[in-house]
């Protein structure tokens, strides 16, 4: 069990969050129940899994709650692709996003991979 605060995959989710919270609040009103509320939903259940795998008893644990961090990961990228195809993001903007995306993604593979890859540590 370790401090999720102190890990840096958190703190880029983290973020990540925080980003999506500041863009989606330009979305139009008739998008408060839809996109909007499935962005921040979405980013926040990668910086939660992150943090609740942090949590856990054994590495086959965390990185359980790792590959469910991913998989949201896609499905932003997902969102935030469709809102740019929909006019509510500039190219930009989804290009800013879709690299933190990514760069989060990635070091979530990364992670999953360091703690599969060793025996299991005594926490």
């Amino acid at each position: 069990m370790q401090k999720f605060q102190q890990l840096d995959i958190w703190k880029k989710a983290h973020q990540l969050v925080l980003h999506i919270y500041t863009i989606s609040a330009n979305l139009p009103p008739s998008e408060n129940l839809g996109l909007a509320s499935n962005l921040r939903r979405t980013a926040i259940q990668i910086a939660k899994s992150i943090a609740e795998g942090a949590g856990r008893d054994s590495d086959g644990e965390f990185a359980l709650d790792l590959k469910r961090a991913r998989a949201a990961g896609h499905e932003l990228e997902y969102l935030v692709l469709l809102c740019r195809d929909l006019g509510f993001f500039t190219s930009e903007v989804h290009d800013e996003i879709a690299t933190q995306i990514i760069e989060v993604r990635k070091m979530t593979s990364g992670l999953i991979k360091r703690i599969t890859a060793t025996p299991e540590l005594i926490r």
